[in-house]
């Protein structure tokens, strides 16, 4: 399978753009020491997107992506933050 997603360039300025998949659905959880994400195939391709995004030598350490049931994530879901170490 070969899939091609677009990138948005890092700007100092405006931060990371985000590029959602229409009808993505994203859940996550926090139940006996695990972390689980559930999502469907949009939901996937969307996080794959945000974290080759973060990945971009322009971003710099310590920047992180901040999710939350506010933020897209289905209701009920727990608070997830990605930081670039």
């Amino acid at each position: 399978m070969e899939l091609k997603l677009e990138v948005p360039d890092y700007n100092i300025e405006s931060g990371i753009s985000y590029n959602w998949e229409r009808n993505f659905v994203i859940e996550t959880s926090y139940r006996n020491g695990q972390i689980q994400i559930k999502a469907n195939k949009e939901g996937l391709i969307s996080l794959a997107n945000h974290l080759l995004n973060l990945a971009q030598e322009s971003v710099p350490t310590g920047h992180h992506m901040h999710f939350d049931d506010i933020n897209s994530l289905d209701d009920g879901s727990v608070e997830l933050i990605i930081e670039k170490i």
